[in-house]
């Protein structure tokens, strides 16, 4: 996609998400040309705690992500994994070490939990889906999310058709890194009255929502006091800008979404998770149509 009205689109917050590079068309002409492109880059999360009174640190995930909003990625990492459930478990995030040498870019990011948190590494789930002794199956990854999920008051966010309708469009026009280059997706919060309230965009998928949940979590002030899972999204739905995978359903369900839409089809085990979690799940979504795959409470 080559920019010809680049001035007509807002300019890129820092850390850069997009750069321009050159180009070639390869058109009668030949002529040489710039365009933006997505900028990724990768990010070293760094866990540390304490363990009967020892100081431990190790990494605990390497992710090729966006820079951009790296706090709140790292938080809503941590919180769909299991690590933490509520602000409270976290008593800092912060950079850690020197910048990178070719970019000069923080790509470590160090989370410490608070005094009392334990973390078995063991417990992250992409050990817990393979590790269940009836192999690698569906039921085993539905299984290793009950484990993980304390229970939640999920509330039920109503919403009008017209008002569910209306939401791609409006995630367009938000999109300012999409405009720009095409290769961003976005994961957005929404009320019952259809208005976006929040959006994080990223090169992946997973990463676009955990920047969105763990911008929640970071709300609140860090070192309060946690009783158990925190409502995250609380009565907010969550708008995906591509498909909705089973492992986008989990951090939507950690997270007490009540309604996953997406502007893409989901797979069947998202579906399998939607239902057993109590999640309404609508997928296809476009302005005069969308199917609906799950609806425990009638929500649509």
């Amino acid at each position: 996609m080559t920019s010809t009205a680049a001035a007509a689109i807002p300019a890129a917050a820092a850390p850069a998400q997009s750069v321009r590079v050159p180009v070639r068309f390869r058109g009668r002409d030949g002529n040489a040309e710039t365009d933006f492109v997505t900028v990724e880059e990768p990010l070293e999360v760094r866990l540390a705690w304490t363990d009967a009174g020892a100081h431990r640190e190790q990494s605990i995930a390497v992710t090729m992500r966006t820079p951009g909003d790296d706090f709140d990625l790292v938080r809503g990492f941590l919180f769909g994994e299991g690590v933490v459930h509520a602000a409270g478990d976290l008593a800092d995030v912060a950079c850690c070490g020197p910048p990178s040498p070719d970019k000069g870019l923080a790509n470590v990011v160090k989370a410490t939990l608070a005094p009392g948190v334990r973390f078995d590494p063991a417990r992250l789930s992409r050990h817990v889906f393979t590790s269940s002794s009836c192999g690698v199956c569906g039921k085993a990854s539905l299984d290793a999310v009950r484990l993980q999920m304390p229970a939640i008051d999920r509330r039920p966010l109503a919403i009008a058709r017209d008002s569910l309708g209306g939401l791609p469009q409006r995630l367009r026009e938000m999109q300012a890194e999409f405009t720009r280059t095409g290769g961003l997706h976005a994961a957005a919060s929404f009320d019952g009255e259809g208005r976006i309230l929040r959006l994080r965009e990223d090169v992946g998928r997973h990463n676009a929502l955990d920047k969105l949940i763990g911008s929640y979590l970071g709300d609140a002030a860090p070192g309060a006091a946690t009783s158990g899972q925190s409502p995250v999204l609380g009565d907010l739905g969550i708008l995906l800008s591509g498909r909705a995978s089973f492992e986008l359903l989990q951090k939507a369900a950690m997270s007490s979404a009540a309604l996953v839409a997406a502007l893409g089809p989901p797979s069947s085990l998202a579906i399998e998770l939607a239902k057993d979690a109590g999640i309404a799940l609508a997928g296809f979504l476009k302005a005069a149509s969308f199917n609906v795959y799950a609806d425990p409470h009638e929500l649509l």
